[in-house]
């Protein structure tokens, strides 16, 4: 008996650390070296042998579940201070900041991206995780342990044996945000306060359900230390598995002026929210001759970016429908300048947002813009007498059917209505779909109202004389039109697919729809089960799509599609080519050409492109203001190429003689 606990033990250990490996590589590294089914397979092995033996290790991967809601947050007192940073919004605070640290001693700096989202501090015992804690006002925070647990960017234990305190930032991927606010009934679309909300509920599930994790850029506290800079501090996080963000070294104030303007411009294009830049002094030694102020230390400083939040006064509100039928509303307000343009709209998102947010006509609100979007109306900052409550409507503002709510958005049930078909008619006849090249959103206007286009089949049953009767519609533009719409009969299907205009179906999930399934009749047959076996498929967009084609109307507008003379077809991979055998990611922007097409030319000359860097990656092309992507291929050796070798291998490629012509 003692031999088969002992052999059931050491089967634990294995599994536990090879789990854990693999989550480090999935996580942390975000480059996995096993499928999901095998890490699945593994995990249910452990647990099957944890629920057997009763018995689970301290640093068991089912630890990662979280427990029970608790009543509320205990306090919890941190060992070392955690203070906020001085702030400088100028250069010459920035210059008043390297000026008083060249008094104490000559030093190098690190400079990192400052991340927007909820600080947070994690304790080690002995090696082992014991508890995670917001920042507080410094000297305690709220014990989140619970809610931490579900993260996975960190580990549960470290070689360190002292008592530690390592710093990160709590934060919500902007992607991740956006895949949540699609089928969320209240969504999230402020990453800041998201992530703190996902950390600060009470319940552990709704945490891991949001998704956030923590990325590291500070040891706080070492009973026994041995670090002597911020790049060892670095070196030590990454070495024991916590999840950092990345920085520069810099041996000169003019060195980091250069950093500060690469983050300016890189953060636009990353994953995470961010609003400025880090500088630290990178020796501990002088920092320590540096010391603190009351409130900040003062050998680092943030350096913020132009402002992105401003305060303006709400006039009106108008309703749009868009192509599902639901109503957004946007709030039309006074001019104001905001990171370096005029923003006279924001949006609300929806009627529980109106609610939530308590906006109303007269009334001044903060507005916030985040990566370059639509500014968003972040709440009421105060109401007047004249203050008037946005009523939502009862009827579509454009068809005038009764309009029914579903979770915090209203929809107009008619699927005719004018700005709903117009939507859907550009989506299905725009790049990515079915490509008709003349067709623009003022043509599917103008096709509603002149020629009673009600659904995207219409487009193939065009009559020639009505349209020349049409106003700017010449005997050539006539001709090229119907052309176009001829031509777009011979489609892949991932373009195919992608016109339909599916909730939660972009162009990668298309692709890999049809090279997975092979035919629309296939996919419209595909159960959830099977659809969520695929790597970029979850719950959601799986039901979705079975929902989707289980809807009468959509299954009769596919076959009208069909019997039109569409013919979707999945596009051969090209076997030959300079990038044969190549998994190619890009990232930044391309100076000679759009993405789109950069991704069309790899693909056709033998190449996969990816939209994330994996293990899996062979190479990456790096354009202007390439950001976090480049940095993980960097730190995984994979090679990069500029777009001037880019261009030159493309080049090459088309003067290469044919095989057929050797």
């Amino acid at each position: 008996m003692d031999e088969k606990r002992d052999n059931v033990s050491e089967e634990m250990r294995t599994l536990v650390d090879t789990l854990n490996r693999w989550g480090h590589e999935y996580y942390v590294l975000d480059a996995p070296s096993v499928p999901d089914a095998e890490y699945d397979k593994a995990y249910a092995r452990l647990q099957r042998l944890e629920r057997e033996s009763g018995v689970r290790l301290f640093d068991s991967p089912t630890r990662r579940v979280g427990g029970e809601p608790v009543k509320t947050f205990a306090r919890h007192a941190h060992i070392a201070r955690l203070y906020s940073l001085d702030k400088a919004v100028t250069e010459d605070e920035l210059d008043a900041f390297f000026t008083r640290v060249s008094k104490a001693g000559e030093s190098a700096y690190t400079v990192e991206y400052k991340l927007d989202g909820l600080t947070m501090c994690l304790t080690y015992e002995g090696g082992r995780f014991v508890r995670a804690a917001t920042r507080g006002n410094g000297v305690e925070g709220e014990d989140v342990t619970a809610q931490v647990l579900t993260m996975h960017s960190f580990p549960l234990t470290v070689s360190y044996k002292g008592t530690l305190e390592v710093k990160g930032e709590a934060i919500i991927r902007l992607s991740v945000l956006a895949e949540y606010n699609r089928t969320a009934a209240e969504p999230l679309k402020n990453a800041r306060n998201a992530a703190a909300g996902a950390v600060r509920n009470l319940d552990p599930a709704v945490t891991a359900s949001r998704r956030p994790e923590i990325l590291f850029y500070d040891v706080n506290y070492m009973s026994e230390p041995f670090l002597s800079t911020q790049e060892e501090a670095f070196a030590f996080l990454q070495r024991e598995g916590f999840k950092t963000f990345g920085h520069r070294l810099c041996r000169t104030p003019q060195e980091v002026r250069e950093a500060i303007d690469d983050i300016e411009v890189t953060r636009k294009s990353i994953d995470v929210l961010t609003d400025g830049a880090v500088v630290k002094v990178n020796d501990f030694s002088l920092r320590e001759k540096l010391g603190y102020t009351d409130k900040f230390p003062r050998w680092a400083i943030a350096y913020k970016f132009e402002a992105e939040e401003a305060e303006t006064v709400v006039r009106e509100v108008r309703w749009q429908v868009g192509r599902t039928g639901k109503l957004t509303p946007l709030a039309v307000v006074d001019p104001v300048e905001l990171a370096g343009a005029t923003v006279r709209r924001a949006t609300l998102n929806n009627i529980g947002d109106i609610r939530r947010k308590d906006v109303r006509i007269g009334s001044t609100v903060l507005i916030r813009r985040s990566n370059e979007v639509i500014p968003e109306i972040l709440g009421a900052v105060s109401h007047t007498g004249e203050s008037v409550q946005i009523a939502p409507p009862e009827r579509c503002p454009y068809c005038g059917a009764a309009l029914y709510e579903e979770g915090a958005n209203l929809f107009c049930p008619d699927r005719a209505c004018r700005p709903r078909v117009a939507a859907q008619l550009s989506n299905f006849a725009g790049k990515g779909g079915m490509d008709i090249e003349g067709f623009s959103e003022m043509t599917a206007y103008l096709f509603y109202d002149k020629l009673n286009v009600r659904r995207c089949s219409d487009l193939y049953f065009l009559d020639k004389k009505a349209l020349s009767e049409l106003e700017g519609f010449g005997a050539k533009k006539v001709r090229n039109l119907l052309s176009a719409i001829e031509g777009s009969k011979n489609v892949p299907l991932e373009n195919f697919l992608f016109a339909l205009g599916i909730g939660g179906i972009g162009k990668v999930a298309s692709r890999d729809l049809a090279e997975r399934f092979g035919s629309v009749q296939a996919l419209s047959e595909a159960t959830a089960e099977q659809l969520v076996e695929m790597e970029n498929i979850g719950e959601k967009t799986a039901a979705n799509i079975v929902g989707w084609f289980a809807d009468e109307e959509n299954a009769a507008e596919v076959s009208r599609l069909l019997s039109a003379g569409i013919r979707p077809y999945v596009k051969a991979r090209v076997s030959e080519g300079a990038f044969a055998g190549q998994s190619v990611v890009l990232t930044g922007t391309l100076a000679s050409m759009k993405r789109g097409d950069a991704q069309a030319k790899i693909e056709a000359l033998g190449g996969v492109c990816q939209s994330a860097v994996t293990s899996k990656t062979t190479l990456v092309v790096a354009g202007e203001a390439a950001g976090s992507k480049l940095a993980k291929a960097q730190a995984l050796g994979i090679r990069v190429i500029g777009e001037e070798e880019f261009l030159k291998i493309l080049s090459e490629s088309v003067s290469a003689p044919s095989a057929d012509a050797k």
